[in-house]
């Protein structure tokens, strides 16, 4: 199982600098559909990029893990909000679902260890 743990932890990172590194022009244009401002924009891609970040080194620092997960779980959540307000096709909610989903399993996964 932890093979499959590292392995999401580096999909969610991997993921979220793909689309906020390669793709930004469409997420500003999705931050403007949303109605939320640049300051906003900036501020969810900086917490992004940092629990991305932890994530990884969280391979090596187990410790590390867990309260990024969850927050990047409730990033996702928030993001699944926002297409539904958008009204957009259901296309558009795979990513973020998939991230939501990984999330809470990388979570969940580091939660249990730290309860055993």
């Amino acid at each position: 199982m932890y093979r499959f743990v590292i392995a999401a932890q580096v999909v969610i990172a991997l993921s979220v600098a793909f689309v906020w590194i390669f793709h930004f022009p469409n997420v500003v244009r999705e931050f403007h559909e949303y109605g939320l401002s640049d300051r906003v924009r900036s501020l969810v891609g900086e917490t992004k990029i940092t629990l991305s970040t932890l994530l990884i080194v969280g391979i090596w620092y187990p410790a590390l893990v867990l309260i990024p997960a969850l927050i990047m779980a409730f990033l996702m959540a928030c993001a699944q909000v926002a297409h539904i307000r958008a009204k957009h096709p259901w296309q558009k909610y795979v990513p973020s679902f998939g991230l939501l989903a990984l999330s809470l399993f990388v979570a969940w996964e580091h939660a249990k260890t730290i309860l055993a």
